[in-house]
């Protein structure tokens, strides 16, 4: 077995954001050797790597040669050249998750249509090439509203996603591919984290349950554990597992789910990385996510998964109306409740809805920390000077 501690391994990370930040926690803790790229001489990870290096995420030779220099790579972001990575895997790097993974996932419409390939539960849909064909679908009868649009690629946190219930929501939106998916009515948007290695060893996090912020289309709360029955639960963890063998990926797949008002589960989307709904996990599970996501990628055994205790996650957001040097006013506030933690990500510039930061709220009654989080949600603000 390689020697990834102390020693001459080097582990690549193509994304120097949060979630880069909260993975390099680990490798720290681990004494492994850290390798990051990111196109922002101020990214979060700066101060937490071996090596900085500063690039272009999608320009190819920026990808492959920082690639060269590592044994194996992973990503924090999905939008990333695919071709230098399928290029480094022929070159024998040891690329997490795979290009083959990232390229159907970093296309909506591919995503959508590899489910349907493999039997998995997901919304109906129809793909278009060009914006301008929904506007021709709607005219013809072959679409009808209210219906989802999704940009196919470059979308994130609620941006690239738009309901559409009349024909002027289509006004202003990016001109190329798209899919209109219908509308899901749903009691609850769920998710459920596998984390899988090379050799196959595979676990599931327990369900949890998102809140969104209905203007930003962000998630606002996570609840671990979701609030469903046992059943529905058993439900989401195996359509989550299902998803994990046709991806046959290896690290950490997020798999963000609908449970519809007759308790069906349909697959919204996927991340193949540390997600969102995963940050409590840091306060409230035996394993975090990032040091799972670790774990996987180097073939080690996986940790274990289960909750310490019930946690929710409070997103915290840059306010609406400030832009500039940012201040989290209130803070000292929420740090002083029980069981409260927040998490800064180092970005020094806030702007409206900008993710900056979270707070986890960890306590032996669920209902208890959801209730606890709201109180953090009025508190702190962050704004600008």
């Amino acid at each position: 077995m390689t020697n990834y501690f102390s020693s001459n391994f080097k582990l690549g990370i193509l994304g120097g954001g949060q979630l880069g930040k909260m993975l390099l926690y680990n490798t720290r803790k681990f004494d492994i050797y850290t390798c990051v790229l990111d196109a922002s001489k101020d990214a979060p990870s700066k101060i937490a790597c071996d090596e900085f290096h500063l690039g272009n995420l999608m320009d190819y030779d920026t990808v492959f040669n920082f690639g060269k220099k590592v044994d194996i790579l992973t990503i924090e972001i999905e939008n990333v050249n695919v071709d230098a990575l399928e290029d480094l895997e022929k070159a024998g790097v040891k690329v997490y998750p795979s290009s083959k993974t990232l390229r159907i996932i970093q296309n909506k419409a591919k995503q959508k249509l590899f489910y349907v390939d493999k039997g998995l539960p997901t919304a109906p849909f129809s793909r278009f090439a060009y914006l301008s064909e929904i506007e021709d679908a709607i005219t013809n009868g072959g679409l009808d509203f209210p219906f989802v649009w999704k940009a196919a690629q470059f979308g994130y946190d609620g941006n690239g996603v738009k309901v559409v219930r009349q024909l002027s929501d289509l006004e202003g939106l990016p001109k190329g591919e798209c899919i209109a998916e219908n509308l899901v009515p749903f009691k609850n948007e769920l998710a459920v984290i596998v984390a899988r290695n090379p050799s196959g060893e595979t676990k599931t996090y327990p369900v949890v349950e998102m809140e969104f912020h209905p203007e930003a289309n962000q998630v606002e709360y996570v609840i671990c554990p979701a609030r469903i029955s046992d059943e529905v639960s058993k439900k989401a963890q195996d359509v989550a597992l299902k998803t994990s063998n046709a991806f046959n990926h290896v690290g950490l797949l997020a798999v963000e789910m609908f449970q519809t008002k007759d308790d069906q589960i349909l697959i919204n989307e996927v991340a193949p990385r540390p997600h969102n709904s995963g940050h409590q996990t840091i306060e409230a599970s035996f394993t975090s996510q990032f040091e799972q996501h670790i774990r996987a990628i180097l073939n080690l055994p996986l940790g274990k998964t289960n909750s310490k205790v019930g946690g929710v996650m409070v997103n915290l957001v840059g306010a609406e109306g400030f832009t500039g040097d940012v201040i989290y006013e209130n803070i000292e506030n929420i740090m002083k409740m029980d069981g409260v933690t927040p998490h800064i990500y180092g970005k020094k510039q806030t702007r409206p809805f900008r993710k900056m930061g979270h707070v986890t709220i960890v306590n032996e009654d669920l209902n208890e920390a959801r209730k606890i989080a709201e109180d953090v949600k009025k508190i702190i603000k962050v704004i600008s000077k």
